[in-house]
């Protein structure tokens, strides 16, 4: 019997990257099959939002990937759209998803961008007829009508976004209850008050937090935090999970490596959203003892869940070695 991993890893699916031909929906699955059989991947992860950064819908990615998969859990990294839908469609789809998969899933949503951090995000706002100054609000109550809508029967709810009566939610997920994580990644020099404000909502709202590009002692010290928070409200800070989504780039030739990983994000998320100082911290790249290095710093710091995404235009190549060369230095 194979000895446990040190961690739960999750590989993240770039279920945008077929749309500038880095990738194939089948390269996806199969990705996916293959992590699923492999013994070393706890999740499989794809990312979301609606017109900001085009993709393949997120539901319907997980549900193609929970028709090929038998073991791995599935969830979004992160859902981003989560403010713009309304919380009952979320519910059904996502008890629906749960259902299908036999109950392995993992929803984990945000507030999604600000009107402020990009045209792109200001139009998609606008379209949905969404004032910006209202995700974070819409993301609590959303969460909050989720829950009851999953464990309730005839919910009524009477909130500042979202009223309706006497809702019988079917299917109920068969997960009780089905795990929630909160995304968030306060910005580089935010308020102390703003931070504190963030990591108090993941504490109260969330059964873990997902976050990444943050330095390793930033994640140790925003996690420990987390917990204090937590513990402060009646929760069992030792259930929480905190997720990292970190890039990745197993190449002999460093250079060649942070160049193709680079190449990768720039189409991604825009020339303009990816500085040299950004992919550093969000990459691990080289050899695969310097990839190891890298995700064991977050392990250190208390990262119970690195998920990893391949940012390289050879995804089985990049997984196969993964596979072989990184993955075993993980097991307890």
């Amino acid at each position: 019997m194979a000895q446990p991993m040190a961690a739960k890893f999750g590989i993240s699916l770039s279920n945008r990257a077929i749309l500038f031909g880095w990738a194939t929906i089948d390269d996806l699955l199969d990705a996916a099959v293959t992590a699923d059989q492999s013994d070393y991947f706890h999740s499989v992860w794809v990312g979301d939002n609606l017109l900001s950064k085009a993709r393949v819908d997120a539901m319907i990615a997980l549900s193609a990937i929970a028709a090929r998969t038998e073991q791995v859990k599935l969830g979004t990294i992160c859902m981003a759209s989560f403010p713009m839908r309304h919380p009952i469609q979320v519910a059904i789809q996502w008890a629906s998803l749960d259902v299908l998969s036999h109950g392995r899933t993992i929803l984990a949503v945000c507030n999604g961008a600000a009107a402020s951090d990009g045209p792109q995000f200001k139009h998609e706002l606008e379209v949905f007829g969404m004032p910006s100054r209202e995700r974070v609000g819409r993301l609590v109550e959303g969460v909050d009508v989720i829950r009851r809508l999953w464990t309730e029967d005839q919910v009524t709810h009477e909130g500042k976004y979202y009223q309706f009566a006497d809702v019988d939610l079917m299917p109920k997920p068969v997960q009780q209850p089905l795990p929630i994580y909160l995304a968030a990644n306060p910005k580089p020099g935010a308020d102390p008050e703003v931070e504190e404000r963030v990591l108090r909502r993941v504490a109260a709202l969330g059964d873990g937090w997902q976050t990444d590009a943050t330095p390793a002692d930033t994640f140790q010290r925003r996690f420990d935090t987390i917990k204090n928070y937590a513990a402060e409200q009646g929760h069992d800070p030792s259930e929480l999970e905190s997720c990292l989504h970190l890039m990745v780039n197993i190449n002999d030739n460093r250079d060649e490596g942070f160049e193709q990983a680079r190449g990768f994000l720039m189409r991604y998320y825009g020339a303009n959203a990816v500085s040299r100082e950004r992919t550093e911290l969000w990459l691990a790249y080289g050899s695969p003892q310097q990839v190891i290095d890298k995700i064991q710093s977050y392990i250190d710091a208390g990262c119970t869940m690195p998920v990893l995404r391949f940012v390289s235009p050879d995804l089985k190549g990049q997984l196969r070695r993964c596979i072989e060369e990184v993955m075993p230095a993980f097991r307890a």
